[in-house]
């Protein structure tokens, strides 16, 4: 028979070497790295999958300025990316995304299943090149932001991927993040679960990671162009 024990009190904060707060590692990074040269044609798209982690493969026009390919908010059509963040390498995938519905702003996380990279998705690239900076200034974490402002962050400082803030903290912070996110056109419920999982390469079907789009039914890294 089971013993009714007795409650559980505070929990006692584990001291975290400085070493593991500072993991992002990115360099010099601007709008022009969000640029993407086009000629014209249809291009991949990853399509969120409500609910699912599963995406499907898409392909569509994407919007165009000055010979590059830009995000089209009003066909739902939003710019994605992954940087390596582990060694400064530089190394970042481009692509696009729709499902989120965002009209304006970005959305970034260093907490993407398995890698743990940065995934950035947005609708202009002053916006995304914006939030990755503000990323590697609180050493990791999702932030929502609009142009230059932050609207929204939830700083994750160790590793990139947990949090040494109390648990209420974290609760509150949680949830500005998914109300900033909604306050940039997002209809999505839990739109920070999808994105930690659109650098997964091991769902089906189209996924990125920071060596580009990876078809993971034929399990092989595939152009933009469609």
């Amino acid at each position: 028979m089971l013993k009714r024990g007795r409650p559980v009190g505070e929990i006692p904060s584990a001291p975290v070497p400085e070493w593991v707060k500072h993991t992002i590692r990115i360099g010099a990074l601007g709008p022009e790295m969000f640029r993407i040269p086009w000629e014209g044609g249809a291009a991949r798209v990853i399509g969120l999958v409500p609910g699912q982690i599963i995406t499907e493969s898409l392909a569509d026009e994407p919007g165009q300025g000055r010979g590059e390919a830009v995000a089209d908010p009003e066909r739902d059509l939003a710019k994605i990316a992954v940087i390596e963040r582990h060694l400064g390498t530089g190394r970042i995938g481009l692509g696009f995304v729709r499902g989120f519905g965002l009209r304006r702003g970005a959305l970034a996380t260093t907490l993407s299943h398995d890698a743990h990279n940065v995934v950035i998705v947005g609708v202009d690239d002053t916006s995304m090149a914006f939030a990755v900076r503000r990323l590697a200034n609180i050493g990791g974490g999702i932030v929502v932001v609009d142009g230059a402002h932050t609207l929204a962050e939830l700083p994750l400082p160790v590793a990139g991927i947990l949090s040494d803030r109390p648990l209420a903290d974290v609760v509150a912070g949680s949830r500005a993040i998914v109300a900033a996110a909604a306050e940039l056109g997002s209809t999505i419920e839990a739109p920070f679960q999808l994105l930690a999982f659109l650098a997964l390469s091991v769902i089906p079907s189209l996924k990125i990671t920071d060596r580009g789009l990876l078809d993971v039914d034929r399990f092989e890294l595939v152009p933009l162009q469609a």
